[in-house]
């Protein structure tokens, strides 16, 4: 082993195979430049509510420094039982039911490992979170996208499930509202799915972190059909609607036998959640609908100014019922998305991503994150136009 080439050939070949993040990728470049409007990042432009930061503050001014039971801290998932009862109608018993992970990506990360042995398939609906793909092969699994499609919405459909679907199908992936279309579901597209998973006697993975940023309508969770909470794992965080990204703060609820065999996986890899982030969870948990509301307002006077100021332009835009982003179908200017998303960041320094990031059926779309500040974006929709004009 005396050169690089050496040491490339020793890893793995399933990560060999699996590209870097599209998004990443657009934005190495992005982070070149100066005086860049981004409207590329999934990130909450609001700081961590005070209160919320202050109990870690206190946390660590008392002291607790140490691990904490592989499960997480049971007030916090104490805290997070009584949560998900609110919000679904569904209880999940503290003790043995409900996971405290690093993020919700570590709880969907566990939950493929746990569940998919090699050669299993897993469905999941593209355009995509750019992590589905890659976690499932990670795991051996076989993912198998559908491609949904603007023509009814970017939704899935049981018709889409039953062509996909086959001996080897062990796992559905969900994800609504959808990041990157802003797309939810309603109660009916639910109930529907939900009969496709029980006859094909699947495991759905249902990821809701953008549950709280619903807009116009309530958003129903799959857990809450009948017969489902058997048969699911319910991933959510506290980095969407809690602003709440650096403290890495997921959870998953599901029956003991498939919580154990996740924090099998947990106890062997994380150890546990970090303390500090532990207990802000709690007192976010405890004491911060007010910020919520606050936060939601906000994000939809922007998704209001950014769909109606692309349609404006002649620029289609897939409504967005949740989640922070805005999804432009760009495909009338004969440019594929990732040569649209360069020559606007070359010519007016705007940054959005290309929608081939998140699956082939993203081509011809771009998407505009609108969790950064009103102001911004109205300057970058007068950029986006200026730009337009000339093509």
């Amino acid at each position: 082993m005396n050169d690089s080439k050496s040491l490339h050939s020793r890893i793995s070949k399933v990560v060999h195979e699996i590209p870097r993040s599209g998004i990443r990728d657009f934005f190495d470049i992005v982070s070149s430049r100066e005086d860049v409007i981004s409207l590329g990042i999934g990130e909450p432009d609001f700081v961590t509510p005070w209160h919320i930061r202050e109990a870690a503050t206190l946390a660590l001014e008392r002291g607790q420094t140490s691990y904490t039971s592989n499960m997480g801290l049971l007030s916090l998932r104490r805290g997070i039982s009584q949560y998900v009862e609110k919000k679904t109608g569904v209880r999940y018993r503290p003790e043995t039911e409900v996971l405290v992970t690093v993020g919700v990506s570590e709880g969907l990360d566990l939950a493929v490992r746990a569940l998919v042995e090699p050669g299993d398939e897993v469905l999941y609906h593209e355009p995509s979170y750019v992590s589905y793909n890659p976690l499932i092969q990670f795991a051996h699994g076989k993912p198998v996208a559908i491609q949904t499609r603007k023509e009814n919405g970017f939704r899935l459909t049981r018709q889409d499930l039953e062509k996909n679907v086959s001996e080897k199908t062990k796992v559905l992936l969900l994800n609504y509202p959808n990041n990157p279309t802003g797309v939810a579901l309603s109660k009916a597209d639910v109930e529907d799915i939900a009969a496709f998973a029980i006859e094909h006697d699947l495991i759905v993975l249902t990821d809701e972190i953008y549950d709280e940023l619903t807009y116009d309508k309530e958003h129903y969770s799959i857990i809450s059909v009948p017969g489902m909470r058997e048969r699911t794992i319910y991933l959510h965080g506290f980095s969407k609607a809690w602003a709440m990204t650096g403290f890495r703060m997921g959870f998953t609820c599901a029956p003991p036998e498939l919580t154990e065999a996740m924090m099998k996986i947990h106890q062997y890899t994380m150890l546990c959640a970090p303390i500090l982030s532990q207990e802000a969870a709690v007192e976010a948990l405890r004491s911060a609908d007010a910020d919520i509301v606050y936060m939601k307002a906000e994000y939809k006077k922007r998704r209001n100014y950014i769909h109606s100021s692309f349609e404006e332009m002649g620029i289609p835009c897939v409504y967005p019922d949740g989640a922070f982003y805005a999804f432009a179908d760009i495909s009338k200017f004969g440019m594929t998305s990732k040569e649209f998303a360069l020559k606007l960041l070359d010519e007016q320094n705007v940054a959005c991503v290309p929608g081939t990031a998140f699956g082939k059926c993203g081509e011809g779309f771009i998407r505009c994150s609108y969790a950064t500040s009103l102001e911004e974006i109205k300057e970058a929709m007068v950029r986006i136009a200026r730009f337009i004009e000339k093509l």
